[in-house]
């Protein structure tokens, strides 16, 4: 593809003597052209192939006849504007958010809900079909609702000296921050905080001075990180502790460049329950996307660990679902890099003596075939870059039931050929869209020998 649109210099064809026919390439300019969406890519973006190059054209649908002008190269061709919809494609419809189009928290809401699921679902059979896993029993979408995420991180700048400050997402392409007013992604108790926010750094923030603040939603209230250049002084200690007093906040935390995140009040504890239990996740603490995608998850796993009696559970964070295993009577050794997420899973498990848990970089240190030969069941569910290392341990045990969970069918597909070329059958993959209109998909799948 890439390869398409440039100069062949490869030894084939100095050898030969020949030239390939060569596409002429598009020049980023002004000129508007004519063209039609055939395809959604990986990020949301329609695509329009050409004698003159691949286009990527955000907001658009397969079928659509547009007017668009190249703005920069992007990957193998160029991120195009749409300047017209000169005849709609049959996937259009009306998006429900007011900030869509120019909001880059999500790309697909202008997706009529059939063509929605159906890209979802080319999102985790394509990479399979890469690597020979065409024929894998996917199970059908399960979808959270709208308004369901807890978990986000917003945006915060002050524009200048005179003007106050601006909460939100960043723009899809660009530096801009639109000023949310309502978000339909996001669960209904995050809202009354924007304006909240937009009052406090309109106050502590330098005119132009940015920066991010992480927002869950735990059973017990808000838990907020708020990043900043500096550690904070006694004077801004106390902005912020007044500020999750007002603000009912469960606790208020700052994380300053790549260090620790610092509590800088804990006003009650941020409990989030794991089946019966409740955790006090750690401040920064992972936790699953919605409680309706965590449940799905939790409830394909233990439908895997049905008869088994001891689980691994690999990247397991502070116990989502290790908890639920081991509430079914299952004896679960949980591992993790995080300490502080270890240590508060183990401080939950204090009645539990059938879990036990160990601080592990999984990355660096896979539990070894040897040691994974111990349990009836692995559980993995580790970040976007997937468990190479990870697999290939696995592929060499005897475990008889392996559970992956993936936010990343890239990844995933990559650790499945491992799998299956070390003796395991993929059984079944059901995906889970719990970061809804956006180009993350999440995935639990099964695989037995």
């Amino acid at each position: 593809m890439a390869e398409a649109m440039r100069v062949s210099a490869g030894k084939r064809g100095a050898a030969s003597g020949h030239r390939r026919p060569q596409r002429r390439q598009l020049a980023v300019s002004s000129e508007v052209m004519e063209v039609t969406v055939t395809r959604i890519g990986a990020q949301g973006d329609g695509i329009a192939d050409g004698d003159r190059g691949r286009l990527y054209i955000p907001l658009t649908v397969p079928g659509d006849r547009l007017r668009v002008r190249a703005l920069s190269r992007h990957g193998d061709g160029f991120a195009a504007e749409l300047i017209q919809v000169l005849d709609p494609g049959p996937g259009r419809s009306a998006p429900p958010c007011p900030h869509f189009g120019h909001c880059g928290g999500c790309s697909l809401q202008h997706l009529t809900a059939e063509a929605y699921r159906r890209w979802l679902l080319d999102r985790l059979t394509e990479p399979l079909a890469r690597v020979g896993l065409a024929d894998a029993a996917i199970a059908p979408l399960l979808q959270t609702q709208p308004r369901s995420r807890r978990r986000a991180t917003f945006s915060a700048l002050r524009p200048g000296a005179a003007a106050g400050a601006i909460v939100g997402f960043q723009v899809s392409r660009g530096h801009a921050i639109v000023d949310l007013s309502d978000c339909h992604v996001l669960v209904p108790a995050m809202m009354p905080l924007l304006p909240a926010l937009r009052s406090l750094f309109a106050g502590i923030l330098l005119p132009r001075q940015r920066i991010d603040v992480a927002v869950t939603a735990a059973d017990t209230g808000l838990d907020v990180v708020v990043g900043w250049p500096a550690s904070p002084d006694l004077a801004l200690r106390e902005t912020l502790a007044s500020f999750a007093e007002n603000a009912d906040l469960a606790r208020l935390s700052v994380l300053v460049g790549d260090g620790p995140v610092e509590p800088i009040v804990g006003r009650r504890g941020v409990g989030v329950r794991f089946g019966r239990t409740v955790v006090s996740l750690p401040a920064g603490g992972f936790l699953q996307a919605s409680r309706e995608g965590e449940a799905a998850l939790v409830a394909a796993i233990r439908a895997a660990a049905e008869g088994r009696r001891s689980a691994a559970d690999l990247f397991a964070g502070a116990g989502a679902f290790t908890f639920p295993l081991a509430e079914a009577g299952i004896r679960v050794h949980a591992v993790d890099a995080d300490r502080a997420a270890i240590a508060a899973l183990t401080a939950a498990a204090g009645g539990l003596p059938q879990v036990n848990a160990e601080v592990r970089d999984l990355f660096a240190r896979p539990l070894r075939a040897d040691e994974l030969n111990c349990f009836e069941m692995v559980i993995f569910d580790p970040p976007r870059a997937g468990a190479r290392a990870q697999a290939e341990q696995l592929a060499g045990s005897k475990v008889t039931v392996v559970v992956a969970v993936s936010c990343n069918p890239q990844t995933f597909a990559r650790d499945a050929r491992i799998l299956v070329d070390g003796g395991y059958r993929l059984d079944s993959v059901t995906p889970v869209d719990q970061f809804l209109w956006s180009a993350h998909l999440e995935l639990v799948a099964v695989f037995r020998r």
